[in-house]
């Protein structure tokens, strides 16, 4: 018979074999246990008022620290291209809302109301600012207009998200949600850690360019505590008893139809105003994608005493799987042209 310490070997084994074949990375993985985690073994009670107020405090030490981490010339820099930021933030914050508010009350009909409300805030959310660089560089696209596009999204997204979703809401005709509390709890916790990490940057951005590994690590386990405090929140609730398989099928499909038609729109628009093949992969990866490290800790701010909160946070957490997965795929037939062509 196999030890204990053989039995796992062999399951921790079997877990990545299986990892490889379904090409999910070790934090999509830590992700599913989270919500698994969240469904056998909910915190609640007193218990749940220190994990939300430890969440709360996860999302100002991230904005401390993105704050410190990223370069003033990333935040206010890349004028020059001005046309091409210009054209992804129109995809990020005009276009991808303008797909998603006219299928709010279609979603309606089948989708439960916070769900609904979950895609308004996704269409409302920044650009995601890893895998779009990553993603562009793999293509061979303009990886500083990425990167200057993507941290200035991020940015201006902190105060732009909240208003814009407020607006999506009134023409959707969905409830719950305040933007002056918003707009003041998204100041307190997440706009002045950032500007205090700015402020930090003469000692702490070499600390942090020598360890990168530290900011992801921190972005992970905020991540990872905001998605457990959610889906407890919701398990506890009885939130996910009258939700039916059916309806996460249809937010999975809608995840998906969503990113291949902003794809497919910022690709044609800009081979119509004629940008250069850099510049067109910088659009299509910085244009469609959002951003859970932003969005989740925004989510955290903007529906923390919301009883739907799992729901709410539930699109942006399958859209990013679905972006991931797709922008690999595109990147690399991307970069497969290029070296066909070069």
């Amino acid at each position: 018979m196999l030890s204990g310490f053989a039995w796992m070997k062999t399951l921790l084994e079997a877990g990545r074999k299986l990892m490889q074949r379904l090409r999910l990375s070790p934090f999509t993985c830590l992700i599913l246990l989270a919500v698994v985690v969240a469904f056998l073994w909910p915190v609640e009670g007193e218990a749940a008022v220190w994990f939300g107020r430890l969440t709360t405090a996860g999302v100002a030490l991230l904005f401390y620290v993105h704050g410190a981490a990223l370069p003033r010339e990333a935040v206010i820099g890349g004028l020059t291209q001005w046309r091409l930021h210009l054209f992804i933030f129109s995809i990020t914050f005009v276009v991808f809302p303008l797909l998603v508010v006219p299928l709010a009350p279609i979603g309606r009909l089948w989708l439960p109301p916070d769900l609904v409300l979950g895609f308004l805030y996704l269409a409302a959310l920044p650009s995601a600012v890893s895998s779009s660089i990553a993603y562009t560089s793999i293509a061979r696209g303009n990886v500083p207009a990425a990167v200057c596009s993507a941290a200035g999204s991020n940015v201006f997204g902190m105060m732009l998200t909240p208003v814009l979703l407020s607006l999506m809401i009134g023409s959707a005709g969905e409830g719950g949600f305040s933007l002056i509390e918003s707009l003041r709890d998204i100041f307190l916790i997440m706009l002045l850690p950032f500007a205090a990490g700015q402020l930090s940057r003469p000692w702490l951005a070499g600390p942090l360019e020598r360890n990168p590994v530290l900011g992801d690590r921190i972005d992970q386990v905020v991540l990872l505590l905001i998605i457990y405090v959610a889906f407890a929140q919701s398990v506890t609730d009885g939130l996910w008893q009258n939700v039916p398989t059916l309806v996460l099928v249809l937010a999975v499909v809608l995840c998906l139809v969503l990113l291949m038609g902003v794809l497919g729109l910022t690709w044609w628009l800009a081979r119509r105003l004629r940008f250069s093949r850099a510049d067109e992969i910088a659009a299509v990866f910085c244009g469609s994608k959002k951003s859970l490290a932003s969005g989740l800790p925004m989510a955290k701010v903007m529906f923390a005493a919301h009883p739907g909160f799992g729901l709410i946070v539930l699109p942006i957490i399958i859209y990013n799987q679905v972006q991931i997965m797709v922008g690999a795929m595109l990147a690399q037939r991307y970069a497969e042209r290029d070296r066909a062509s070069g």
